[in-house]
């Protein structure tokens, strides 16, 4: 048997804030899980996105520190159409979280956005023009 890809993990300073994020790209979170120290969803086609508190992370491994510099890796969410994208950009950045860079027409053929969630993780929306 070879590995078979299963679950993107993220380490997380505040779950709630976390949370609120992804609910707000249309993630079916439990509403309960906000005060949870390790939270899982499944995504569609069977892999899971994962979340675990700084202080779940070190309970395993004391000497876990957060990576410095950008992000490396960028989770990416398909939208409908651009105006999609646009309305997800603006109802983000309104509610306080990081805009990385504005929603534009990218020569690839798709209207493309990308914000930070609250730890700094590169977002990407995008959808084709």
């Amino acid at each position: 048997m070879t590995p078979r890809f299963d679950l993107i993990a993220m380490t997380v300073t505040n779950m709630a804030r976390s949370l609120d994020f992804y609910r707000r790209l249309g993630l079916n979170i439990p509403a309960g899980a906000d005060t949870e120290p390790h939270v899982e969803v499944a995504l569609d086609g069977g892999v899971r996105l994962a979340w675990d508190t700084v202080e779940t992370i070190r309970s395993f491994d004391p000497n876990w520190a957060p990576a410095t510099g950008g992000p490396r890796t960028n989770l990416a969410f398909r939208c409908a159409d651009p105006a999609e994208v646009d309305r997800y950009w603006t109802d983000l950045t309104e509610a306080g979280f990081q805009g990385h860079r504005e929603p534009w027409d990218a020569f690839w053929g798709q209207r493309y956005a990308v914000l930070h969630d609250p730890d700094g993780n590169g977002v990407d929306l995008f959808a084709r023009l």
